[in-house]
């Protein structure tokens, strides 16, 4: 099942969701639009390696915007820190966002129970498109689980601002 507008505004409201800040103007019909956030990275490296750490660059978005090139992965956020301990949150594009030739979390939309803090974003657009803090860029539905809950305690915990894959991570304890 998937939480309608009201519930949605009923659950930020006594706290089985986080959102912060919360705009009831956000509110959808079964979702919560997101906005992005004002910082960007970039991989710098012609060749990026899941095994190790991969060195960033980072972009800050000024209110004149920042124009996205084709062919480059930026990994933005949401200006929200949102989480639920009680719901499965979902991120997808906008429509509206998709229609300008930008994908948003085409890969990762899935969040974990638990999970509290800035989304990461991956961008990728399929031609020059200019994006500006505070843009509507998403929106995360909550779906009800079932089954006894174990809550996130991953690598990406309370981020905030974009977050590099951490993948080397993960390699690094399989080989302990």
């Amino acid at each position: 099942m998937i939480l309608t507008g009201p519930e949605i505004q009923a659950a930020a409201s006594d706290g089985r969701i986080s959102i912060s800040p919360f705009n009831a103007d956000q509110v959808n019909p079964n979702s919560y639009n997101v906005c992005l956030g004002h910082k960007l990275l970039t991989y710098t490296d012609e060749v990026i390696d899941p095994y190790r750490p991969n060195p960033t660059r980072e972009i800050i978005i000024g209110e004149e915007g920042h124009v996205l090139q084709p062919d480059q992965l930026y990994l933005g956020h949401t200006m929200e820190r949102v989480g639920s301990d009680t719901y499965v949150p979902l991120l997808f594009g906008r429509s509206s966002v998709g229609r300008l030739g930008l994908f948003v979390e085409i890969t990762a939309p899935i969040g974990d129970i638990g999970f509290h803090g800035q989304w990461t974003l991956m961008l990728a657009p399929v031609r020059p498109l200019r994006v500006y803090p505070g843009m509507k860029i998403g929106q995360i539905m909550f779906f009800v689980s079932l089954g006894e809950i174990d809550l996130y305690r991953g690598k990406y915990q309370s981020s905030a601002g974009p977050q590099e894959s951490r993948y080397w991570k993960d390699v690094a304890v399989m080989a302990s």
